[in-house]
């Protein structure tokens, strides 16, 4: 089971960092992602944001936060966070934590390559 916490209401230009802790399960094989979904979305068009691989040695993002969000993980405390700063409005969304369908794998761009979903966390960002 994955959940996500951390999210919450923030003026553009602040800063959240959301968490995801695996409860259950061993995430020490698994891609992680970071995906969101905007309001008026379905489950399978939710966009992509950022993913990192079992050891943290590969690591990716959407171009739209690349530079302002930064994705971590802690295996050993079944931890993934995402550390987003400098919030725009178009940021507001469902974020969801997601576990990689296929151990091992060391990338995960699509929505499709993940098979373990939270049930996410609302982020608000206003003007």
């Amino acid at each position: 089971q994955l959940v996500e916490s951390g999210g919450g209401l923030v003026q553009a230009g602040g800063s959240l960092t959301l968490s995801c802790a695996a409860s259950g399960r061993d995430i020490r094989t698994d891609t992680m992602g970071w995906f969101r979904q905007h309001p008026g979305k379905e489950r399978a068009e939710r966009e992509f944001v950022a993913f990192i691989s079992p050891l943290g040695g590969t690591i990716d993002y959407a171009d739209s936060v690349k530079g302002r969000f930064t994705i971590s993980r802690d295996n050993a405390e079944k931890m993934v966070w995402l550390q987003m700063n400098n919030l725009k409005v178009e940021d507001t969304a469902v974020y969801y934590c997601a576990a990689d369908k296929f151990p091992l794998r060391t990338s995960g761009w699509s929505y499709a390559d993940y098979d373990d979903w939270g049930r996410g966390t609302q982020v608000t960002v206003t003007v």
